[in-house]
């Protein structure tokens, strides 16, 4: 069931394992243990003085996203690779997806709407879909005819697996938005597809680490999946 905005409301590093979010401090510093958005939410809410919105973004994608998103599919799909392999349990999962330009919208709308005020806000796409899923969706406007296969974790090469647990899925409605604000979409999936990957391509990461791209790893495993099939 999708998470409201009166699910219960958990810290953020209880989300994922400890591994993941040791990269996550890695990658963005100023995350520690404590890290925790809930009491911000609540401070904002409390000030009686100045009246807050609270918005909970989805994960953006679009021109300008610093963490390439689409990069990992796009490259091995433009390279002509005949199958992306995905981790099983990660090919199930679900979480929460948006547009830039749509993203930012939201929030302007939430900034100028005198309603909005006191209120919290799920800002993602109205389908969630799984990563299997949306690596099909990105395959079909890249023009790419390969498949998206699904592969046992044990099986998958070292390179692809996932330390999380995709046990979880992390959907988010953003009915209220939409009922009390009248937010929709302007740009389409499939543009905002389009114009994601002409991005990616014009812009590809400035640091790329090859071990992420090891193909002979991927084709041994594709191969032992024919056989074992």
């Amino acid at each position: 069931m999708p998470l409201t905005e009166e699910s219960e409301l958990r810290k953020q590093s209880k989300v994922y394992n400890d591994e993941v979010m040791a990269m996550v401090r890695k990658m963005f510093h100023w995350i520690d243990e404590d890290y925790d958005k809930i009491p911000v939410e609540r401070a904002v809410l409390s000030d009686l003085q100045l009246p807050g919105t609270v918005l909970r973004l989805p994960m953006t994608y679009g021109p300008g996203d610093y963490a390439h998103r689409l990069y990992p599919y796009l490259k091995r799909m433009d390279d002509g690779r005949p199958a992306i392999l995905i981790q099983e349990d990660a090919a199930r999962w679900r979480g929460p997806r948006g547009y830039v330009e749509n993203v930012a919208a939201a929030i302007a709308l939430a900034a100028i709407a005198p309603q909005a005020a006191g209120r919290i806000y799920n800002i993602a796409e109205q389908e969630s879909f799984s990563e299997q899923e949306w690596a099909r969706k990105i395959a079909e406007v890249a023009g790419w005819k390969g498949s998206i296969i699904a592969i046992p974790k044990e099986a998958t090469p070292a390179h692809l697996r996932l330390p999380y647990n995709s046990a979880q899925h992390w959907t988010m409605s953003s009915y209220r938005i939409r009922h009390e604000l009248g937010f929709a979409e302007a740009v389409p999936l499939d543009v905002a597809l389009e114009r994601t990957i002409a991005w990616e391509r014009a812009n590809p990461p400035a640091q790329l680490d090859p071990k992420q791209f090891d193909y002979a790893a991927e084709d041994l495993a594709l191969t032992a999946i024919k056989r074992a099939d």
